[in-house]
């Protein structure tokens, strides 16, 4: 895990950078040549103009920074392989527009309104699964600095997914453009971007897996998310909470570890759990607070179970890192990088506009829904028994078979050559 790479400070001997500084100057002047430039070699089409609400989105990024972060800009980890992956894509994907025949000034634009959109959708997403745990504030300017901080992670795939799908939708229907064989042409750049994002992931620490003493399990500092969820739910302790059943959310007892400190003082699975430290709780969130509390002040935890038994468990000492677990963002990249590939050599292959795309959303949905096990940052939702992302697997998974059997009543024709025109 390396979260902050560098910070860059606000200003420089005096001279400000961010605001209305350096940085500022450098942006509009570089973005007007851009759109001068392109201006002339298409005469300033709507899709030179397209550039416009970038570059206005830009300044106000550029001015509005010393205001979220005084202390100077962060460069995260995740923040950097977020944007490599995206410059890896387009890049792949003007290759495949310069064989398609294509101005690639045209993917260009459409790549840069699926990556506002994507990640836009992608906070978005995070932010109302994780709002009660994370973003839920007593003052709004708290809430919108937390919910602003995407670069420490906190970036949702399929809503990613929806976001770039809206701009990709909106796009290629001004353009009057092929739909299905754009997406069959950018489908690999989206899985190579993934790739690298989910480096980017292991580094900030987040959309981790659960314990495993598998030799290539990894561990985490204090800082990290991992290492405080483990904490708040007795980790430290032996201890493994749960809601009793998925109709009754009264916390439980899940299982203690042998020898561990829960367990010397005589903890048994199964016990329900009604007070912490003489405070009453009805939910394993309330239990989580709790512990996580007393863990940090490193006190003793007292643990009231239904029975009328109360059990103390000692202070524990803070380890340096948190429990091995798999280490699921290097599935996920391998998964990513695997796939992209398989979708890049399937592309000359193709008889139909569309095959490619449905190729991904066949095996993608099916690869998450089985990562998803072993993943235990996300929690069951609908009462399905299945994380958010697993249940929009099992819908893309349906979306795709419809998909195929629409293909499957086409010509095989593709709108465009799969060889670079002489």
């Amino acid at each position: 895990m390396h979260s902050e790479l560098l910070r860059i400070p606000v200003e420089w001997s005096g001279v400000p950078i961010f605001g209305v500084g350096v940085l500022l100057a450098l942006w509009l002047v570089g973005g007007g040549i851009w759109m001068v430039v392109s201006g002339k070699r298409t005469a300033w089409s709507a899709e030179t103009m397209s550039y416009l609400p970038g570059l206005v989105i830009g300044a106000i990024i550029i001015v509005a920074i010393p205001r979220v972060f005084p202390e100077g800009l962060p460069i995260r980890g995740y923040g950097v392989m977020v944007l490599l992956g995206a410059c890896v894509g387009l890049a792949m994907a003007a290759y495949r527009t310069r064989q398609a025949g294509l101005n690639p000034e045209l993917i260009f634009s459409l790549a840069f309104g699926m990556f506002v959109c994507g990640i836009l959708g992608a906070r978005l997403f995070y932010v109302i699964e994780y709002w009660d745990t994370r973003f839920n504030f007593d003052n709004w300017p708290d809430t919108l600095i937390a919910v602003l901080k995407f670069t420490e992670g906190g970036l949702v795939v399929y809503g990613a997914l929806i976001g770039a799908m809206l701009a990709f939708g909106w796009f290629v229907r001004r353009q009057k453009l092929p739909a299905l064989a754009i997406a069959d042409l950018i489908a690999p750049s989206l899985l190579a971007g993934l790739a690298l994002g989910r480096i980017g992931c292991l580094l900030n620490g987040c959309c981790y897996g659960g314990e495993t003493e598998r030799p290539w399990a990894v561990t985490f500092p204090q800082q990290s998310m991992v290492y405080r969820e483990q904490a708040a739910n007795g980790r430290m302790a032996g201890l493994r909470l749960s809601q009793s059943a998925a109709d009754d959310p009264r916390p439980m007892v899940l299982s203690v570890d042998e020898n561990s400190p829960a367990a010397k003082v005589g903890l048994e699975p199964h016990m329900k759990v009604v007070a912490i430290n003489g405070a009453a709780v009805t939910s394993v969130e309330e239990v989580q607070a709790l512990m996580w509390i007393a863990f940090q002040d490193r006190r003793s935890i007292k643990i009231d179970i239904a029975a009328g038994k109360s059990f103390k468990i000692p202070k524990v000492e803070a380890p340096p890192r948190s429990r091995p677990v798999h280490p699921t963002q290097i599935y996920s990249a391998v998964n990513a990088g695997l796939l992209s590939w398989l979708l890049w050599s399937f592309f000359p292959f193709r008889r139909r506009d569309g095959e490619v795309t449905a190729l991904m959303l066949t095996i993608y949905p099916i690869s998450r829904f089985l990562l998803e096990i072993i993943r235990v940052d996300e929690s069951p939702v609908f009462g399905t028994g299945l994380s958010i992302s697993q249940n929009i697997s099992i819908l893309l998974f349906f979306a795709a078979i419809g998909l195929w059997v629409y293909l499957s009543r086409q010509p095989n024709r593709t709108s465009e050559p799969s060889e670079p025109r002489p």
